[in-house]
């Protein structure tokens, strides 16, 4: 029997071909005795028998009870990309690019060198800066690269400068990023229109300051209308103005950070360039900047000659290596498939459908939840659900009733400075189907709240779980193992 185990044979016009299974390792000892007997089982697992059909029947429904994005409307907002295109996932699964190890020889990883350029090429024209680094892993580690990339530029001009201004309405990782990076953070006030207090920050700029960092579009969904005279406020003191670019899906070919007078910038290629981002990563949070602070990206760098595609280093100025080889290559692969689908003419239209399912949304919910700030919105808005307060009802009995129409919960209680928060982004894939449904099931959360509250303040009803304990059920786990 064995010489038919080892052998399998492919059917072609050309006959039967036989090939040959490489033999497998047999261990010189039984099982048991590699296993210390302490931990051995003493008595049989007690697995059911069960056939292949019932088996894949149960993790089929398995799958299906947590919420994604292949399921139902996600409308998260500032957070990750809802949607990532299936041919993403067949280019990064090409042999030629996952079966390359991070120590290959330079001359063996041509193509993916070439790929990682090109996508640099493509991100330096969409940014507008001069040069980039792919190999930040994550959007929190692209700023807090780019704070260590101010930092050496301060320290190689040896300006003693420890402080980083940042408005109330950031990103809670930009002071975190900062406070990592050794600089002291100080907050800058938003405006009644929820733009940065221009007045505000005048009166924090001093000599003690390294940057400002900006989100722009920012966490309300505003875009910061001032943002030339802020760039030249911030270049008059000697300070340098980083942006978060979280939110770069709202500006594709309308607007550049770099014409905007950004210094260096991070991507989120697992927001606006389509690349996954559930269960905590893998993310990509690439770097780019203008010349000044171009020397101290990290190290290696890719290069192009005559003779193709080389790495280097400067170990003088860079801030060194973030990452094992160049950074999480499969969304390299996923977001330069994406930019080649859309080219300069296709990305214009994502921002553009952002903005316009953003507004839309916004335009028919307001009638029904108070508005966090009544400024215009780019690809995001907030809500606020202290209309709802009057019938005993939060922003996270909202959240809880909208799983029991299917729908995921927007982003709630972010940003801090405006109450009962709902951070909502339709994202620009989603179809006016989609929208109105989404509408019309905030319509009938908005009447329930006020005629049945009870409803919103013991839901979810209709998932497997019902409400827990949120502050315990983090700190109390409720862990079974079997016998």
């Amino acid at each position: 029997m064995t010489r038919y185990l080892n052998n399998i044979y492919e059917i072609s016009s050309e006959g039967r071909k036989a090939y040959s299974l490489p033999s497998m390792d047999v261990p010189e000892k039984p099982v048991n005795d590699l296993i210390p007997e302490s931990e051995q089982r003493k008595k049989p697992a007690g697995l059911p028998q069960v056939s292949e059909a019932e088996i894949v029947r149960h993790y089929t429904q398995i799958s299906i009870l947590n919420h994604n994005v292949d399921k139902d409307f996600y409308p998260l907002g500032s957070c990750t990309m809802k949607y990532n295109p299936k041919i993403n996932e067949k280019t990064a699964a090409i042999p030629n690019f996952t079966e390359v190890g991070p120590n290959e020889p330079v001359a063996a990883v041509q193509g993916s060198l070439e790929l990682m350029y090109d996508l640099q090429q493509i991100l330096l024209e969409i940014t507008g800066m001069d040069d980039i680094s792919l190999q930040p892993v994550a959007g929190a580690q692209g700023e807090f690269t780019c704070l260590l990339l101010i930092s050496a530029y301060l320290k190689r001009r040896n300006e003693k400068r420890n402080i980083v201004l940042i408005p109330d309405s950031a990103h809670g990782t930009n002071p975190a990023s900062a406070a990592m990076s050794g600089f002291d953070t100080r907050e800058v006030k938003s405006n009644d229109a929820g733009e940065i207090d221009v007045d505000d920050l005048r009166e924090k700029l001093d000599s003690s300051v390294a940057a400002l960092m900006i989100t722009n579009p920012s966490t309300l969904g505003i875009f910061e209308s001032r943002i030339k005279d802020i760039s030249k406020m911030i270049h008059d003191n000697g300070s340098l103005l980083y942006m978060d670019g979280a939110n770069m899906n709202a500006l594709f070919g309308i607007v550049r950070p770099g014409d905007m007078g950004f210094d260096v910038i991070h991507l989120n290629l697992h927001k606006s360039f389509s690349t996954p981002h559930g269960g905590g990563g893998p993310g990509s949070g690439p770097v780019a900047c203008k010349n000044n602070l171009a020397p101290y990206l990290p190290d290696p760098r890719i290069v192009k000659d005559d003779n193709g595609f080389s790495l280097v280093s400067d170990p003088e100025h860079s801030v060194g290596k973030l990452h094992a080889f160049m950074g999480n290559f499969g969304m390299f692969s996923r977001a330069y498939t994406y930019c080649l689908m859309h080219g300069s003419e296709g990305f214009r239209r994502i921002a553009e459908n952002a903005i316009i399912n953003a507004n839309y949304l916004r335009a028919e919910l307001q009638k029904h939840y108070d508005l966090g700030y009544p400024t215009p919105s780019m690809h995001e808005f907030v809500l606020s659900g202290i209309r709802q307060r009057e019938y005993g009802v939060k922003t996270l009995d909202i959240a809880k009733r909208l799983l029991d129409y299917g729908i995921h919960a927007p982003t709630i209680y972010f940003p801090l400075i405006v109450r009962e928060a709902m951070m909502i982004e339709p994202t620009e894939n989603e179809s006016k189907d989609t929208l109105d449904r989404f509408i019309e099931v905030m319509k009938i959360i908005a009447t329930e709240a006020e005629n049945s509250p009870e409803l919103l303040t013991e839901a979810p009803h209709e998932t497997v779980i019902g409400r827990l304990d949120e502050v315990k059920a983090n700190r109390v786990l409720n862990l079974k193992y079997g016998d």
